[in-house]
């Protein structure tokens, strides 16, 4: 798995917030072997002694970081804590988050697309949070972005793939660019789900960090990935809407009337 020529480890991202202690936090990212953590500048910048000792936590980990501009209502606001990111964690990857709508943390594409050009434009490589929509993916990458992360459902509401018809489209219509479906996940069935429509990794932080066992659901998620890329890779059986039997007819012991015994 690539992204903007970078290979990673591993095709599950970890979020890093909501995690009842560092230790935990640690803990899971290597429970999910995971090939990226995003980070928040606001969690970064919470306050100067914790916002360090939380940064040496992230690079002991020795894991590729994607800070994002996570609670940004807007275009210049985005673009601001991108660039201060930038300083803070010394990388020109940003996860570009432009809310628009605060009940359900809906994706403002309009101000998604024009903040994309605009890093793009300032040497960021951007990996927009966006919806499934078609037009709103072609204007993206249109505006520089090399990858799509398409929302599941919701941040933070466990609801997995809402609308499969879209994703499989948008996954259908754009087969060379990597997406990473962000937000929603809630279990790792939704994970493997994921994997087996063709898409290239998962993002997941709350169903990880708010789970009972945190360190127990990183590794199921984990092994949840890897089924989901492996049975994708092969090539599973089509659905069908008839029943077919699995146990051949041909040669069966048949009654005097014709009929199988």
């Amino acid at each position: 798995m690539r992204f903007y020529g970078t290979e990673l480890s591993s095709r599950l991202m970890l979020g890093t917030a909501q995690y009842d202690s560092p230790a935990i936090l640690a803990d899971a990212v290597r429970a999910a072997n995971a090939g990226v953590v995003t980070v928040s500048l606001r969690r970064e910048a919470a306050g100067a002694q914790a916002g360090q000792a939380f940064w040496s936590l992230i690079r002991d980990l020795g894991v590729p970081v994607l800070p994002n501009t996570a609670g940004c209502h807007g275009v210049r606001e985005a673009v601001t804590t991108a660039q201060m990111a930038r300083e803070v964690f010394g990388t020109d990857w940003i996860k570009l988050e432009v809310i628009g709508q605060g009940d359900l943390l809906q994706p403002d594409v309009f101000g998604l697309v024009e903040a994309t050009r605009i890093l793009t434009d300032d040497g960021f490589k951007v990996f927009p949070y966006t919806t499934e929509d078609l037009v709103v993916a072609e204007r993206l990458l249109r505006a520089g972005a090399e990858v799509l992360m398409p929302w599941g459902a919701p941040i933070g509401s466990g609801r997995g793939l809402n609308n499969i018809f879209g994703l499989r489209a948008l996954r259908a219509h754009y087969p060379d660019i990597p997406m990473v479906i962000d937000a929603g996940i809630g279990r790792p069935s939704h994970a493997s789900a994921a994997f087996e429509l063709g898409f290239d990794a998962v993002l997941i932080n709350t169903a990880v960090a708010k789970a009972g066992d945190p360190v127990l659901m990183a590794k199921a998620f984990r092994l949840a990935c890897e089924a989901g890329l492996a049975g994708r890779d092969a090539d599973p059986m089509e659905e069908r809407d008839m029943a077919v039997p699995s146990t051949p007819t041909l040669g069966l012991a048949r009654g005097l009337g014709g009929e199988m015994i």
